[in-house]
């Protein structure tokens, strides 16, 4: 089947050099499929992860700021992220229970675990409590049953909470009232509860509104100082943006788009900004370089003369180029103008499906082969539900897949591999192998579902 004008503008991958290495192994990735049983797998590599974290570790040195970078857990439940963290004395943001409890586990000091998310339970306060966690408090009666447990004896370590006047529609956080009051009841308690400071979390991916609202909340620092309070930390959230393609190819796709580029013309209320400037640790230096602070030359400046640290909770982007997924091709069926391949696996393996969107990076044919009959496919999962689509867009490749062929989508350890991943049809769970390289072989082993371990499991040289 001839590739025809039906087909998307391709959008392909920014790649590193340990993806390029796996992926170009002429055994490995079969070796992998076989290991695991014939399904799909994902592929990460914790090296890359503590790059990404030293970097943004290093963007808050470089601009003479104080703080910390806690990893938000729910981008990936692998556990090799917070054994990466421990080791380096970063943290962890936690929402649950399990959470908690998995990040223990692998070594993260409860000291450097936060705690977020609304409405907390009973459970997860009194464990969060006991183990010196830092506890963002979204709602006052939240916060009162901190507040007994901190009368009860208890050392209780909180973050209040702020709505963002940018997005006051938002169910999270305190408004001005709330705060009012919170802050009272901080002062009234603070023998057993110490108020460490605020946090926000902003939606999109933009540098100047975090910047101010976090010029904001250093303000209102000071002024809960003022009341005797310690107040000596503003956590800015996560949302930094990753950077999956470069700009020319983004910008002819978002240009060139038509609904025509998808099975049944598709259409979705938004993408993510799959091209980026800036990203990662770029965007924490940008928003802290931003001039939002009068009596200071910049927030990095506001920060350190006012002796307030910064907490960050990025997750995606301490997961840029962390993984990969392998999806078997189970089978290929051409039809007249594009084709439809069926992959072991299903759509809940790509989150943006949860989103109402579409994950664009494109995914490439393992194995590589010499350009035969350039084609132009969808990409469904292996249920019997005509939504389950890993792909509607209608991807080129330069070759007719067939069954036993690999799909392979790229960059997906950040919320695509696990977020929603479920058991449908008894399907088994996709496993993540962790993939170490050293200049003379590539290891790898089987992540456990509970503490990861430093050596052992299979190489492969």
């Amino acid at each position: 089947m001839e590739l025809t004008e039906t087909a998307a503008l391709p959008l392909p991958a920014k790649e590193l050099g340990w993806v390029t290495r796996v992926r170009t192994d002429p055994t490995l990735l079969a070796d992998l499929a076989n290991a695991v049983g014939g399904g799909p797998f994902h592929v990460v590599y914790p090296e890359q992860f503590t790059t990404n974290l030293a970097a943004f570790v290093d963007a808050m040195v470089t601009a003479g700021v104080d703080g910390k970078v806690y990893f938000g857990k729910k981008a990936n439940k692998a556990a090799c992220w917070p054994r990466a963290c421990a080791e380096a004395n970063t943290g962890v943001d936690v929402a649950s229970a399990p959470e908690l409890i998995h990040a223990l586990a692998n070594g993260v000091r409860g000291e450097d675990l936060v705690i977020t998310g609304p409405s907390k339970s009973d459970d997860l306060l009194w464990l969060a409590t006991r183990h010196r966690c830092l506890i963002t408090v979204d709602e006052l009666d939240e916060l009162d049953r901190v507040i007994a447990i901190a009368d009860a004896g208890e050392a209780v370590r909180i973050l209040l909470r702020v709505l963002p006047p940018s997005n006051p529609n938002s169910r999270f956080g305190l408004n001005d009232n709330e705060l009012d009051l919170a802050i009272d009841r901080c002062v009234a308690h603070r023998a057993h509860l110490r108020m460490e400071g605020f946090s926000f979390h902003l939606t999109g991916y933009s540098v100047a509104p975090r910047a101010w609202q976090a010029s904001d909340l250093i303000d209102r620092c000071l002024a809960a100082r003022a009341k005797g309070l310690a107040a000596n930390s503003v956590s800015i959230g996560g949302g930094f943006a990753v950077d999956y393609v470069d700009a020319s190819p983004w910008q002819q796709f978002l240009s060139e788009y038509q609904d025509s580029w998808f099975h049944t013309r598709k259409t979705f209320s938004g993408f993510y900004p799959y091209h980026a400037n800036p990203a990662g640790a770029e965007m924490l230096s940008a928003i802290l370089g931003s001039s939002v602070a009068t009596e200071h030359s910049d927030l990095a400046a506001k920060f350190a003369q006012t002796g307030t640290r910064l907490l960050i909770e990025p997750g995606r982007a301490l997961l840029d180029g962390c993984g990969f997924t392998a999806f078997p091709v189970l089978g290929y069926k051409p039809r007249q103008d594009y084709g439809f391949i069926t992959a072991s696996g299903l759509s809940l393996s790509l989150s943006e499906q949860w989103f109402a969107s579409e994950y664009l990076p494109d995914p490439m044919l393992w194995p590589q082969q010499e350009p035969s009959t350039p084609t132009s496919a969808c990409v469904g999962g292996s249920s019997c539900l005509e939504t389950d689509m890993l792909s509607w867009r209608k991807i080129r490749f330069d070759r007719v897949p067939r069954r036993g062929d690999l799909l392979i989508y790229p960059n997906t350890a950040g919320y695509q591999m696990d977020s929603n991943e479920s058991e449908f049809h008894q399907l088994p769970l996709p496993p993540k192998v962790v993939v170490t390289t050293s200049p003379e072989r590539i290891r790898w082993r089987l992540e456990s579902a509970g503490v990861s371990h430093r050596g052992g499991g299979h190489s492969h040289e």
